[in-house]
């Protein structure tokens, strides 16, 4: 399979992902998240080791993406907005195996994460499709439709620590901040019997925002650490 990068303007396909990329970088996540940063993993056994598997976290802060990459206890392809493919960044990106997202159009992303669910692997995704408050209070219906026509397990994550309120969006937490990542208890969002049309795709959409929100309230009370006050940025 080739995994030559696409040409500029050409849109991300199944074959241009690295699968070996998650083997080396999530190594880095984890030296990131356990050395660089103080974090706190609980329930890293929830998620099942083998087979499609759909993590869905809030999302505050920039560094959501390498700490979720490094918390997970197998190789993920998390989707990852297509302005960061660019420079250093974007070739350590593209090695790590990870998906590039368009704004407007995120289609081509979603049949390249669909094609990978297919094959058994990881997609990690951030369903509020920004940072934010991140008590998802609002998804967007990429991932309900990925759930709907994989048939994958949805494990919730609540990130937290990574943005504390007056900090600006992009801030990158100092060396040994204290951070969370929690799992939570892997749920079925779509129903087979439901089919895979727009019905069905709301419907997960609404479990998957349950869910979600749901554990995000007991990370915060299992930690003690509350999400930031946008109102003060």
């Amino acid at each position: 399979m080739s995994t030559d990068r696409p040409s500029p303007g050409q849109a991300i396909r199944p074959e241009h992902i690295k699968r070996w990329g998650p083997t080396w970088s999530r190594r880095v996540g984890w030296f990131l998240a356990h050395v660089w940063w103080n974090t706190t993993v609980l329930g890293a056994d929830r998620v099942p080791a083998t087979g499609p598997v759909l993590v869905a976290s809030n999302h505050t802060s920039a560094i959501d993406g390498p700490l979720l990459h490094g918390a997970i206890g197998r190789g993920s392809h998390i989707i990852v907005k297509e302005e960061m493919f660019s420079g250093v960044i974007g070739f350590l990106l593209r090695n790590a195996g990870q998906i590039p997202v368009e704004r407007k159009n995120g289609r081509a992303a979603l049949t390249t994460a669909l094609a990978l669910l297919n094959e058994g692997r990881l997609v990690g995704v951030f369903p509020e499709g920004t940072r934010g408050r991140g008590d998802v209070s609002s998804t967007k219906a990429g991932i309900a439709w990925l759930a709907v026509r994989s048939g994958a397990m949805v494990v919730p994550v609540a990130v937290l620590g990574s943005r504390r309120t007056g900090d600006k969006h992009g801030r990158i937490p100092g060396p040994r901040s204290r951070l969370f990542v929690v799992f939570g208890e892997p749920f079925v969002a779509a129903r087979p019997e439901r089919g895979t049309g727009r019905a069905a795709v709301a419907e997960a959409m609404g479990v998957v925002q349950e869910q979600m929100s749901s554990q995000v309230r007991y990370a915060i009370e299992r930690t003690g650490v509350k999400l930031p006050d946008d109102s003060s940025v």
